[in-house]
């Protein structure tokens, strides 16, 4: 439908028009008319309409009605003339003469009969009336009293009675006059339903945008859709949506309360009352049906996925309707009333045959096979799926075993099969295959069997949690069209379509994530398009010139880890193969996203491990060559280079803090800072205080906020800014840089990256203590923590100058730690909630203290867990590369034990050396206490003497030590920061060299260290997490922080989050 122009226009601007001259009644009329002119259309629309109501009153009234209407305009026109329209006409009584003339244009549309035709007399006359009374003012009003005519009509009682109805040509013009002057009644009908609105406003801004024209349905180009899928949700049962978690909430709850009114409508649909509880739903299987394809179709499940893309064939059937019934312009109103009604349009047996001829949906289930067979519920959803949906297709990969010669003999078929008019599956394609196609990453293998069957000239790329919506595949063939489209050199290849991220509307995590996704596919792909031309292929809505890629190596890349981001290497091989990507923001697609903070962790995760083996690969260093030096940079910073640069930032605080740790720990700092104010060098003294101020962090959101201001206007992006701000999204992003960091280092440094299923469910749920643990540990509490012992022993040992300046010197790196350590337990929905908390404690200490064994996961033990944490230190040279990297923590006790009161004024090595004693002694006491209990079970009671003997001993020790020598309390604690870096830099170490550990059989001694550093850990983050929580307020502020979007929309999330809790009274 959108090949046609836009004729005239009006719809509110007239309405806009009338309130500026009702406003500005005092006005003069040049004053008038150039605020009215300001706005082209606006200024169009007022004209059309004073023109379009003089040539239907003259055409439908009698001689006496048509010399009125003439000597009116007559008079207007001299007035405009004179510019004394302000003067001659009471302007404040436009409002009534417009709905006069709204009420005889909703006559005259219609079919004439006896009775219309008496309701357009009295509407005519009512508009004589309001116009003689009450627009006129006295002068003119004198003028038209002494027209005998008129008069003498009016007092007889036969003005205006003799109508011509309007012919089917004018009644066009009726229906145009019409539709112009009521528009403000549906303007006023705006959906209350946020999402719809959304829709409406970018469906109305996108049809002013730049695009191609669209040929007809029969001559526009053909395409397919391709959508991946292996064993995700594709249409929730009844029982998934029943199920409740821990806190008592199941999926059909949480969804009714997020969409509230959405719910309203669908107990509207299938008539039931709006008080109607959810078993009264179950006594009709059909019910029950629609209830699980309502809920799917709010999740980030294949059913919605299904649903969305099937608009394109709807949309290409209305419009192969709508050619077929009218050669015309619909918008001129040419064969309008052969296509006012559509109703039907799909049942028409020549649009479904034309929308069959150019489009194609296949979603490509890998296993389907194999899930008939085991009779999983997917496989039947997926079947209905097909029932439902006529131009489905599936394709998937059958495993056949015969028996041949005794032996068993295995062949592989990549099948396509649809549903039949019985409901079953209908073989169209059997192509059989030479072996195991898996011999890769999983979903690019997936991909990559089933691209044969798709077909036309352009195949787009889908996700199964993305969505579409039927305004927006109105467009498609405006799409297509660029392919033939002018973008430079060569045509385009890849065509960028704009995703809409559709999670992000409860939670403040989503909405980050959100925000930052929008700025990205929005203004960051439109950047790289164009100018930049370094736009690669970053996600699943594009659109591939298919006989280009199918003939240069397929879209997808599935050489095992070296591609685990599989889409953008699409995207390098178009363009290292002469290719042309682009970016068009007039067309989008819905795109899912991870919702709670475990899932953007492993998502972001995932995407820093591909980048790292990005960095490895031969694509990246082909296209680094060919590129010319302004392309190379712009493809550097605009991909790998960004994670580099961030790994490199977050580099920058270690250095810039082990460097100040060594300078206070050295004496070195001391003494040239002495130097500097002897000889009054202030630039020495100034390069010496450097101070690490900014938040590197905040730079993340830099995008997000210019995409705001370009979307939202200034005002309204600094408002969603400071907002943002005030829900910790500094602590967020500042989370995701070391996140970012960790994945990407990790990656660069052992290698092996392996693909991470995010999940895609609804999480508004509490998160235990040690899942986030688990996932946290090594990438942020390890490097959090290191960061707090740096700034600790700066402050004790290299800083004088007052707390104020410390805290400028620190305030960034204290925060980067903090938002490393806590930011899971601030983002973790009722974190600081205290019956929680101690089921938190209690669930931790059982995981710490659970042996692992043969078959135990890391969710369930300590042990297995660890030994999964080490998995990717493999090779002799991820070995080395841990032991040097871990050589930095002697530095602390290299440093601190020359400071100590006890050591004097020696400052020979006997004092490093006997501190390494004092270590070893320590450690002989741990084994000691925690000598195996099977081990001794014979000798308990010696075991035991031999453990208080120990414990007394060492603090006799101590306590002699600290009377007849130098050694302070001070001492003491300072020890303890010093042998605690060192603890960990020794158990890293021996943790890299394993096997050589097991040799000396001391693996399960360094296994014991590691769990009391872990226990030690947990601790120091979980005794202020159960510190707060003793205090309500916290909860609810917590509460208020991270669900602001929701208590926004008048939501009632505190139901979700209370669940079943026996302390939400309290």
């Amino acid at each position: 439908m959108l090949e046609y122009e836009l004729y005239g226009c009006g719809f509110e601007v007239i309405f806009l028009a009338r309130d500026i001259a009702v406003e500005n009644k005092d006005d003069t009329q040049d004053e008038l008319f150039d605020r009215i002119s300001r706005d082209e259309y606006m200024m169009y629309a007022v004209q059309e309409c004073y023109y379009a109501i003089k040539l239907i009153l003259t055409e439908v009234l009698d001689d006496a009605g048509r010399m009125w209407v003439e000597r009116i305009y007559d008079d207007i026109d001299a007035s405009i003339t004179k510019r004394s329209i302000p003067r001659d006409f009471r302007l404040n009584k436009l409002a009534v003469v417009i709905s006069r003339i709204t009420a005889l244009m909703g006559i005259l549309k219609e079919t004439e009969t006896p009775d219309l035709e008496r309701g357009a007399v009295r509407a005519v006359q009512d508009l004589y009336d309001v116009v003689r009374h009450d627009v006129l003012s006295l002068n003119m009003r004198d003028n038209y009293d002494t027209w005998s005519i008129l008069t003498k009509a009016r007092e007889e009682g036969h003005l205006f009675q003799k109508l011509k109805w309007p012919n089917a040509d004018l009644r066009m013009q009726v229906k145009r006059l019409y539709s112009l002057m009521t528009i403000k009644d549906s303007a006023s009908s705006v959906p209350r339903n946020l999402e719809a609105r959304r829709r409406l406003e970018f469906f109305a801004n996108s049809l002013f945008m730049k695009m191609p024209r669209a040929k007809p349905v029969q001559q526009m180009l053909s395409f397919s859709v391709f959508t991946p899928y292996y064993s995700e949700i594709v249409l929730y049962s009844m029982a998934e949506l029943q199920k409740k978690n821990e806190d008592g909430i199941s999926i059909l709850f949480y969804l009714q309360k997020i969409f509230p009114d959405e719910w309203q409508n669908f107990l509207a649909r299938i008539g039931r009352d709006e008080n109607s509880s959810d078993t009264d739903l179950f006594d009709s299987p059909s019910d029950i049906l629609e209830l699980r394809f309502w809920a799917s179709y709010r999740g980030q499940t294949l059913a919605r996925t299904v649903r969305g893309m099937m608009y394109y064939r709807k949309a290409l059937m209305l419009q192969t309707y709508l050619e077929r019934t009218t050669g015309g312009d619909l918008e001129a109103g040419d064969g309008f009333d052969e296509v006012s009604d559509t109703r039907g349009f799909d049942l028409s047996p020549e649009a479904r045959a034309q929308a069959d001829l150019k489009f194609t949906y296949l979603v490509t289930c890998q296993i389907y096979g194999k899930q008939k067979e085991e009779q999983k519920p997917e496989a039947v959803d997926i079947a209905l799926l097909m029932q439902r949906n006529e131009a489905l297709r599936v394709a998937f990969i059958d495993v056949v075993e015969t028996l041949r010669d005794g032996q068993v003999n295995t062949e592989y078929y990549s099948k396509l099969v649809k549903a039949d008019i019985n409901g079953k599956d209908k073989e169209i394609y059997s192509v059989k295959l030479p072996g195991n196609p898996k011999l890769g990453e999983g979903k690019p293998e997936n991909q990559n069997h089933a691209i044969v069957f798709t077909r036309g000239n352009a195949v787009q790329t889908i996700d199964m949690n993305q969505d579409n919506y039927f305004e927006e595949a109105l467009k498609m063939r405006n799409l297509l069209e660029e392919f033939h489209s002018d973008h430079g050199l060569r045509p385009p290849t890849i065509l960028g379509v704009r995703e809409h991220v559709f999670t992000g509307s409860v939670s403040s995590l989503a909405s980050f994530m959100s925000n930052q996704e929008t700025s990205f596919v929005t203004l960051g792909q439109r950047v790289l398009a164009n100018p930049l031309k370094v736009r690669m292929h970053y996600g699943h809505p594009d659109v591939f010139d298919r006989v280009f890629h199918i003939t240069r190596g397929g879209i997808s890349k599935a050489s095992r880890v070296i591609n685990i981001s599989e889409d953008i290497y699409s995207g390098f091989n178009s363009t290292l193969r002469q290719g042309n990507v682009t970016h068009h923001e007039y067309i989008q697609v819905g795109k899912g996203r991870d919702v709670g903070l475990n899932q953007i962790a492993l998502f972001e995760g995932k995407v820093s491990s591909g980048n790292g083996e990005q960095v490895l690969s031969r694509d990246i260093y082909r296209l680094g060559q060919l590129f010319d030096f302004f392309r190379m940079m712009s493809f550097y910073f605009t991909t790998v280079g960004y994670y580099f640069c961030t790994m490199l930032t977050v580099l920058t605080v270690y250095a810039f803090l082990y460097g100040k740790t060594y300078l206070a720990l050295s004496g070195v700092g001391e003494e040239i800072e002495g130097r500097a104010k002897i000889t009054k060098n202030t630039a020495l003294s100034a390069a010496l205080n450097t101070q690490f101020l900014l938040q590197i962090g905040i730079f993340t959101a830099v995008p997000m906020v210019l995409g705001f201001i370009l979307e939202q206007g200034f005002l309204r992006a600094v408002v969603n800014f400071i907002t943002m701000q005030f829900q910790l999204c500094t602590v967020f992003f500042t989370f995701s840089l070391g996140t970012r960091t960790h994945y990407f280092g990790r990656t660069i440094l052992h290698g092996g990256a392996r693909y991470q299923a995010t999940g895609r469910g609804f999480v508004v749920r509490h998160i235990k203590f040690s899942e986030n643990y688990r996932l946290y540990s090594r990438s942020h509490f390890v490097k959090g923590l290191e960061v707090v012992l740096l700034l600790i022993v700066y402050l004790a040992y290299g800083y004088s100058d007052g707390a104020v300046s410390y805290i400028l010197l620190s305030i960034s790196s204290w925060f980067m730690a903090l938002s490393w350590l806590f930011a899971p337990y601030l983002f973790n929905p009722s974190g600081f909630e205290w019956q929680k908390v101690v089921t938190d404690f209690r669930d931790w200490t059982n995981w710490l203290l659970y042996r692992g064994g043969i078959g135990v996961k890391g969710e369930e033990s300590w042990e297995a867990w660890w030994e999964e944490e080490l998995a990717h230190i493999r090779s002799f040279g991820s070995r080395i590369a841990e032991t040097i990297l871990s050589l930095r923590f002697f530095i602390f006790q290299y440093g601190i034990v020359y400071k100590l009161d006890v050591k004097g004024m020696d400052t020979s090595l006997t004092v490093y050396a006997f501190s390494w004693v004092v270590l070893a002694v320590l450690i002989v006491l741990f084994k000691v206490f925690t000598f195996s209990q099977k081990v001794s079970v014979n000798f308990q009671l010696v075991l035991r003497f031999v453990q208080g003997l120990s414990l007394l001993l060492a603090l006799a020790g101590l306590i002699v030590a600290v009377v007849l020598t130098d050694l302070s309390v001070t001492d003491i604690f300072a020890s303890i920061l010093a042998f605690v870096p060192t603890g960990w830099g020794i158990l890293s170490i021996a943790a890299a060299w394993k096997p050589v550990m097991k040799k000396l059989g001391l693996w399960k001694f360094v296994r014991s260290i590691a769990r009391l550093y872990d226990a030690a850990m947990g601790m120091l983050i979980f005794v202020p997490i159960a510190f707060f929580s003793w205090f309500p307020f916290v909860s609810t502020f917590q509460t208020r922080l991270m669900f602001n979007q929701a208590f926004s929309r008048g939501l009632e999330i505190s139901l979700i989050l209370a669940g079943n809790n026996p302390n939400t009274g309290i």
